[in-house]
């Protein structure tokens, strides 16, 4: 059995909220009795995407089990890798060019492979993934053992998830992701988060698991009125922060589970 815990939107910034309930999520996790596989985190580790808010970020997110995490429409690519990876972009002295590169992870085990994708557009709050994400998803994809089941995550969903201010800043041109997937029958499932709330739908022919925000959660149409505007008013602050577990049992079949941190 594979365990993957997946959280999202922590929305790290100068003040104490945010930091205390990443921080109880993060406490949740290294408490449990079982040794993760990993824990995802996709996206919008910074509210601002400030260098100090990284350095804290840094801190909060550490834990005994293995973390990825890729970048958001609120995070900065440049102090994401210098501040939160650690790990300068040789040549960002010389080609400010080399800094707006997307910042792809990916682990790569024995049992499964996670890769984590950039669909942040630096300046935009939209997302895309871009010719060379997609390159180096085919690549990952491609050398990884056909019995590996490949789990992909970004921070933008592909498709709508019917709440009009998430849609109108969705993951664009998502065909060229869906074109890929159908080459490699081996990716099982697609992680996202941006929606601060948790949605299960399918894209590609595959499920397509959206993690709730850990820093707030959205209110959804119908819970707000048309008076709610999507983005301001529209946020239930009562509730707790919350996350995704994705288990693969022995016989390939992904199951999720949503728990809440209190």
């Amino acid at each position: 059995m594979i365990v993957i815990a997946q959280l999202s939107d922590i929305h790290i910034d100068a003040g104490r909220r945010s930091a205390a309930r990443t921080r109880a999520v993060m406490r949740y996790l290294d408490r449990l009795p079982y040794d993760l596989d990993a824990v995802a985190v996709t996206g919008d580790i910074a509210d601002h995407g400030a260098p100090d808010e990284y350095a804290r970020a840094r801190t909060l997110l550490t834990s005994r089990h293995p973390v990825l995490v890729c970048p958001g429409n609120h995070d900065a690519r440049g102090p994401f890798r210098r501040v939160l990876l650690g790990e300068p972009e040789q040549g960002a002295e010389t080609d400010p060019e080399a800094d707006r590169a997307p910042v792809n992870r990916v682990l790569e085990t024995e049992r499964f492979v996670l890769a984590l994708c950039d669909s942040s557009v630096p300046g935009e709050h939209h997302g895309r993934l871009d010719d060379s994400t997609l390159a180096w998803l085919d690549g990952v994809l491609t050398r990884s053992r056909p019995e590996l089941p490949v789990l992909v995550g970004f921070h933008h969903p592909p498709v709508v998830v019917h709440n009009s201010y998430v849609d109108h800043i969705r993951q664009v041109d998502e065909e060229r992701l869906a074109e890929l997937a159908e080459r490699h029958p081996n990716l099982l499932a697609f992680l996202a988060g941006h929606a601060h709330t948790p949605v299960a739908t399918t894209f590609a022919g595959r499920p397509l698991l959206v993690a709730p925000g850990v820093v707030s959660t959205l209110r959804l149409p119908w819970e707000h009125g048309p008076s709610g505007s999507g983005q301001d008013g529209a946020v239930h602050e009562e509730l707790p922060p919350a996350l995704l577990f994705h288990v693969i049992g022995d016989d390939g079949r992904l199951t999720t589970h949503y728990r809440c941190v209190v």
